[in-house]
């Protein structure tokens, strides 16, 4: 008997068999659309249905499986979630069997041809390749690889956007920590003097609760983030005291900021995006350079520890929490006055070398007499 749809507990459900797969099973399954909706609309997607299963009958599950169905396995977090929903209209009738990696590099212009080839590999390589890889894992089908945007790429497109990308960040110092503190409202004074002593990024800082601190023992347990695993972290005495001395608050939060959370955070703030327009303002009032959370924090520990007190990287690399030593010194780490540095340093030596010349012709003068 062909599919057939009826009704049960509010929605439209169908049973049957598909006439053109001889020997096929016997389906008795949702159609996903409520009886609240007309019926032709539960007869288009149990015609939907059967035309998939026709396909995968003929091709096999490798060659039927779309896009479509492959986001449907993958566990997206909410930010994964809001990038594949721009993808999707794109690729999702597409087999995942015949997306191809030069298919994918090019969407990223197509979706924002503003961006730089860094937002089209954050925004869309990457979520692409979790989701087929994720339903390769599940045996569904092959996977793929996809190489990343090649510097001639990236200049070629900083090029027609008008606009550099990857600009170098300028990260924090204790001299403009003090200035930033002198001007900002308690809290943020207190954060930023929490990231740039322990290397935190911001969302860990805002993760913070009353609960995670050991002021006693002079340390906090901090959240996980980017693969390392949350852990107890030392924190300097001052900063001890200006915690102890700080009323835990419970941020607002939802449309406007009319409620707010049930849990107190230490530095008051609900997320990262709270942060920005009173940082930006402190800094304004401090007539210093605008410096990110980020960048003041985390790479401000970074290139304090390795280039200005010249501390070994393993040990930096322990402290921050890095878990590629080569990645924190090539993206944590900044060179600081480096033309000045190289200049003083030929002048340096062309002395050295022009003092042992005259001392050898010296020699030579001195052996020939």
């Amino acid at each position: 008997m062909p599919l057939e749809p009826y009704e049960r507990d509010g929605w439209w459900w169908f049973k049957g068999r598909i006439d053109r797969i001889p020997g096929g099973k016997y389906y008795r399954q949702s159609s996903c659309v409520p009886v609240a909706a007309p019926k032709k609309d539960a007869e288009a997607a149990i015609a939907a249905f059967e035309l998939k299963e026709i396909k995968r009958d003929l091709v096999g599950d490798e060659r039927a499986l779309s896009f479509a169905d492959a986001v449907l396995l993958y566990p997206a977090n909410p930010m994964e979630a809001g990038d594949l929903a721009r993808i999707l209209p794109n690729i999702e009738d597409r087999a995942v069997a015949s997306i191809t990696p030069q298919e994918v590099r090019n969407l990223g212009a197509l979706l924002y041809p503003l961006g730089s080839t860094d937002t089209w590999q954050r925004h869309v390589v990457t979520p692409v390749r979790a989701v087929i890889n994720n339903a390769h894992d599940l045996g569904k089908c092959p996977p793929i690889r996809i190489k990343s945007y090649s510097k001639a790429d990236r200049l070629k497109q900083d090029r027609a956007r008008g606009k550099k990308s990857r600009v170098e960040k300028v990260p924090g110092s204790w001299e403009w920590l003090l200035a930033f503190r002198a001007e900002a409202n308690r809290y943020q004074a207190a954060m930023a003097h929490f990231m740039f002593v322990t290397g935190a990024r911001i969302s860990q800082a805002v993760a913070l609760r009353p609960a995670d601190l050991d002021l006693q023992n002079a340390r906090v347990w901090m959240p996980e983030a980017k693969g390392m695993e949350e852990q107890w972290v030392d924190i300097p005495m001052d900063l001890v005291v200006e915690i102890a001395n700080l009323p835990p608050r419970r941020p607002r939060k939802g449309p406007h900021g009319k409620t707010r959370m049930k849990e107190a955070r230490v530095f008051g703030y609900a997320n990262k995006d709270g942060v920005y327009k009173a940082w930006k303002t402190a800094c304004k009032r401090a007539g210093i350079a605008e410096i990110m959370p980020h960048a003041a924090g985390r790479h401000g520990f970074g290139t304090e520890m390795l280039v200005r007190q010249k501390l070994d990287p393993r040990t930096v690399a322990s402290a921050g929490r890095w878990a590629d030593l080569a990645l924190m010194q090539k993206t944590y780490t900044h060179a600081e006055d480096a033309t000045g540095k190289v200049q003083a340093a030929l002048r340096t030596g062309r002395v050295q070398a022009t003092k042992a010349a005259s001392a050898k012709a010296r020699k030579a003068k001195a052996k020939s007499a």
